[in-house]
């Protein structure tokens, strides 16, 4: 029969256990996408003037990504997409597609940015009162804002990392 003191220090190990558990786990802004119930319904914008031209004409170009990597969808110019509950969504134009490439920031980072050039657009759709930033090359703050329900115009090209909380 197990003495008391084992069976004692047997709980504690487990209980230790579960509390580095639960403090390793991620931060997220919200509940992931693709659990969160419904979601703005948002339109891309048209395409830029010059945009099939410098697709055809460049073998350099590269597709927007994002440093660590999120989900992404790519959109037809003038079409809808869901920005969902708990997600900080980007638009922008993917030279090597000629079309729009959706991000979908959600877990709390910061995300470094490669071949954002040009217009497109974000939308909040985070909850919890967070506050997000664009950065500029030297880490400078170029914006910082909260949820507003607004679908944003905004200029990618000087901007090099997100941080969406």
């Amino acid at each position: 029969m197990p003495s008391k003191r084992s069976v004692l220090a047997a709980i504690g190990a487990l209980v230790c256990l579960l509390a580095a558990m639960f403090a390793a786990a991620p931060a997220q802004a919200a509940v992931p996408a693709e659990h969160a119930p419904g979601g703005q319904v948002l339109i891309v914008p048209a395409a830029p003037s010059g945009a099939a031209a410098v697709s055809a004409r460049s073998a350099a170009v590269s597709t927007p990504t994002s440093s660590p990597a999120v989900r992404t969808s790519h959109i037809q110019p003038g079409a809808s997409y869901t920005c969902a509950s708990g997600n900080l969504c980007a638009v922008v134009w993917d030279p090597t597609t000629s079309d729009y490439k959706v991000f979908f920031f959600y877990n709390c980072n910061r995300y470094y940015l490669s071949s954002w050039d040009g217009s497109g657009n974000y939308y909040d759709a985070q909850t919890g009162g967070v506050t997000s930033y664009f950065y500029g090359q030297s880490g400078n703050v170029l914006k910082s804002f909260t949820p507003d329900s607004t679908n944003h115009a905004y200029n990618w090209t000087p901007v090099w990392s997100i941080r969406n909380c």
